[in-house]
């Protein structure tokens, strides 16, 4: 965690938010999550809409930290992967407008974790890595949506040589090329999820718990720009 709290804030980081709506309080943008008091969360396999077939690993195998540090109960995702592909509940599409009440009886899970991977681009010329993602939090129990925030992260890999001149640009360009093709993408997917999960509420296990709803909330939908260094 340290070290991706420390990526974070010496990211270069440029929002340029969807919406221009007024900020909104936490405990006003995520009632429902104050209300109900979730305490264990489940991970539901992610929702894969991008071209690249390996986004969906790279999520689901980084996302159970952030829900951890926020202060909740997290199921095991590899215990409940494996029970899900038992029972034929390894495409979230098929739940995530419907009950989830199995859920919460099979696992004890008061919320469903899902998440949309809208897009994931890798540019060379452009030296970045686009990541487009989806998070909706969904009660167990009453099947309302108690969380939902989506963004747009673009992962700038640009590098210099150091060099000048004509030479020193098409150096700069083959090393950032160089970099975004060699981008550790369980990386990228896990700077996306600290970045748009870090408003959540905090749950049981966090010291904010209870006493954070005054803080700001995040837009609902957003761009942000975050270099690698």
């Amino acid at each position: 965690m340290r070290k991706i709290s420390l990526i974070l804030i010496i990211a270069s980081i440029v929002i340029s938010s969807c919406t221009t709506t007024a900020p909104v309080l936490k405990s006003v943008a995520y009632k429902g999550m104050y209300d109900e008091k979730p305490l264990i969360a489940l991970i539901m396999p992610p929702i894969n809409r991008s071209t690249n077939i390996d986004a969906k690993e790279y999520f689901h195998s980084t996302i159970y930290t952030p829900i951890a540090d926020a202060g909740y109960y997290v199921i095991p995702p590899f215990l409940s992967m494996e029970i899900m592909k038992k029972e034929s509940a390894f495409d979230s599409e098929l739940f995530i407008n419907n009950p989830l009440n199995k859920f919460a009886e099979v696992f004890g899970a008061d919320i469903a974790i899902f998440t949309i991977i809208h897009k994931w681009d890798k540019s060379s010329l452009a030296s970045k890595v686009i990541v487009e993602v989806e998070y909706i939090i969904k009660s167990t129990r009453t099947n309302e949506t108690l969380y939902t925030r989506r963004g747009e992260i673009r992962y700038d890999t640009s590098a210099s040589s150091g060099l000048g001149g004509i030479g020193g640009l098409v150096a700069n360009m083959a090393l950032s090329a160089a970099n975004t093709a060699g981008a550790k993408y369980v990386d990228v997917a896990r700077i996306c999820n600290y970045y748009i999960l870090k408003d959540l509420p905090a749950g049981k296990y966090s010291v904010n718990n209870g006493i954070d709803g005054t803080q700001l909330a995040g837009a609902k939908s957003f761009k942000v720009n975050i270099a690698s260094k």
